[in-house]
């Protein structure tokens, strides 16, 4: 098996994965009343379970699990180049443990309506996780302690970010998906074919709920799955290695940046509006880039497309480069 072919089978398995999912996921979510009401700023009609988390979650380590135990049984021969340098496996069950932490903490906010504070300790701490297995930004700085405050700042942002996004059907599901489809080519780009199999894991589980839920929703992401979708963007930004000697390019790291634009830069904008106004930064409202793309006359669908595109040609910018 080829690198590119098992990248294609990674985002197909996890895509049937969250696919086969779903539904038993959403008939659970109905009976245990994990639903989001018709309400203020909504404009659904009838509760939507908020199954989408669980079902993405389900798509990412039921192809982990598989991919692990498949050779040890002899029914599958990795065949990714031998001079690879592989993930080691406890990132990896590292990365797994805190993807479920993550998706925990957001069904916890989903079911009590966490306070902020709560949430931000349970998000820093999931991050802090991730540091301590060693999946760090560096930023050629050479202090550990700067290495651990730059990637639980980072892995907290972006998973806000996402969680700000995930305001219109498709909305943060179709970035996530388009992001890690992103890093997943520019790692095979840089001959780091374990990173894309991941990456390419990631964006077919989070592919395989996007027609639940666009562009009509029966299910939503909830803040499990926007916390889960945001984290695993995050920790795909971090995996790969964007300098190296072979490749002395110092912007390059700028990289996740470029992929990430659209939801970092939507939230960098309502935060600074709500501070503005004196209002507490995590309080919603309708000043997301979706919100204001409608007030200008597109439909919820046609808003959530043309963020889509914007996303993808931003992100192009760091195919172009890399």
């Amino acid at each position: 098996m080829t690198a590119l072919t098992a990248q294609a089978a990674a985002f197909a398995a996890g895509m049937a994965a969250t696919w086969l999912a779903l539904p038993p996921w959403r008939a659970w979510c109905r009976r245990t009343g994990l639903v989001d009401d018709p309400g203020q700023r909504k404009i659904h009609s009838e509760p939507i379970p908020l199954a989408g988390g669980l079902a993405v979650l389900t798509g990412l380590l039921v192809p982990l699990l598989l991919g692990w135990l498949a050779p040890r049984f002899g029914l599958l021969e990795p065949g990714l180049p031998s001079g690879a340098k592989p993930l080691p496996p406890f990132q990896i069950a590292t990365i797994a443990l805190a993807a479920i932490g993550m998706c925990l903490l957001g069904w916890l906010d989903d079911k009590f309506e966490l306070r902020p504070a709560v949430k931000f300790i349970g998000q820093v701490f999931v991050a802090a996780l991730v540091a301590a297995a060693g999946v760090r930004v560096t930023l050629f700085v050479p202090s550990v302690a700067f290495s651990y405050f730059v990637t639980i700042l980072w892995i907290v942002g972006v998973t806000n970010a996402f969680n700000f996004m995930d305001n219109m059907n498709g909305l943060c599901t179709g970035l996530g998906a388009l992001g890690a489809g992103l890093f997943a080519v520019i790692a095979a780009r840089h001959d780091q074919p374990h990173v894309a199999l991941l990456a390419a894991l990631v964006a077919g589980a989070v592919a395989g709920f996007l027609p639940h839920n666009y562009p009509r929703a029966t299910a939503f992401l909830g803040d499990a799955g926007s916390h889960l979708i945001g984290f695993l963007l995050a920790v795909m930004a971090v995996l790969p290695h964007f300098y190296s000697p072979e490749n002395p390019r110092g912007f390059a790291v700028l990289t996740p940046l470029f992929v990430l634009a659209v939801p970092l830069g939507d939230m960098a904008w309502v935060v600074a509006l709500r501070w503005r106004a004196c209002q507490p930064f995590y309080i919603g409202d309708n000043n997301h880039l979706s919100h204001r793309l409608v007030r200008r006359g597109l439909s919820r669908t046609q808003a959530v497309a043309a963020i889509w595109a914007l996303a993808a040609a931003v992100g192009g910018l760091a195919l172009w480069w890399n």
